[in-house]
């Protein structure tokens, strides 16, 4: 410990160390790309604590359905045949190492064009996996309707499985633009349907719950007059989470049948769900078209009742 030790050997870290060690820590493995962004999409999953297990658990569930739905994942052959048309050259030890190390920097890029892709949230107890060429929407929707029909318990440490379809900077006037456009799929007349909207934001003190709410169900109304909040069981929630400078949008279906998309209380048995079956729209039209886990979101969960009222 620092008592422990002689006056004289404190003075000798220059004055930053520890500022810029800390910053280190925070700082995401791996740099660019692998921290959540304003333009990505893909799945935001709540856990307690163990996010490395989350991340697991994440990849071998995602990797299941999505090997279903897509088909198995395709990797480009090009560094085989690459290395194929180098053998013909005679080349010295020096441009060989070049040439592997080129090859090790293009199976790492190869590596980030992955399906799925675990990317730096921003939040504790939040993973959030990035995915490309498939739509999240369609694939957790078919998650969590596996799992609430079979009553199969596939995950330990994961909470809810939220899909992130779009996401923008986390300001009013950059969420109001976007919203026009991404909202337009589900609610632009003709389209249009009940609604709800539910909110969160973590590390992130400059949003107003209120005027977002407010916002984003005045853009819904201007798209079709004939959208109507509908907070018992609407056709479709806008999922609404903000992290730090990120807001991740996406609309869902099926939100109250399938526990608030809650992995953990889907499985169990409810007397509800006899009533109601879950919603099937074809894929096509799809793709244009729980309990909580604190008090903070129980209560939350009430403010937006109130709001949307």
């Amino acid at each position: 410990s620092m008592a422990a030790t002689e006056p004289g050997t404190r003075k000798r870290r220059p004055k930053g160390h520890f500022a810029a060690a800390a910053g280190r820590a925070k700082r995401p493995r791996g740099g660019a790309g692998r921290q959540l962004e304003a333009g990505m999409r893909g799945i935001l999953i709540t856990c307690n604590m163990n996010e490395r297990k989350c991340v697991g658990e994440a990849y071998s569930l995602l990797g299941e359905y999505g090997d279903l739905l897509y088909g198995p994942e395709q990797f480009s052959d090009h560094e085989e045949r690459l290395s194929g048309s180098e053998r013909e050259e005679d080349e010295d030890d020096v441009e060989a190492a070049l040439k592997k190390e080129v090859g090790q920097i293009r199976a790492s890029t190869e590596q980030k064009l992955r399906r799925f892709q675990s990317v730096e949230s921003g939040a504790n107890n939040v993973v959030f996996i990035r995915t490309r060429g498939i739509e999240p929407e369609n694939l957790v929707h078919h998650i969590l309707k596996d799992m609430h029909t079979t009553k199969k318990k596939k995950t330990r440490v994961i909470l809810r499985m939220l899909p992130i379809s779009g996401t923008c900077k986390a300001f009013m006037e950059d969420m109001k633009k976007y919203a026009e456009t991404f909202f337009e799929p589900w609610f632009k007349a003709p389209n249009k349907g009940t609604f709800q909207i539910v909110y969160k934001a973590r590390n992130n003190s400059h949003m107003s719950r209120e005027e977002v709410i407010k916002e984003l169900a005045g853009i819904v109304g201007s798209l079709n007059p004939e959208n109507k909040v509908d907070l018992n069981n609407p056709q479709y929630t806008i999922v609404v989470e903000i992290i730090k400078s990120v807001c991740c949008l996406s609309v869902v279906r099926d939100y109250v049948l399938f526990r608030k998309y809650n992995l953990q209380e889907v499985v169990k048995n409810n007397k509800d769900d006899i009533k109601q079956n879950p919603s099937s729209l074809t894929e096509e039209q799809n793709s244009k078209a729980v309990k909580p886990e604190t008090e903070e979101e129980e209560k939350s969960s009430k403010e937006v009742k109130q709001d949307n009222k």
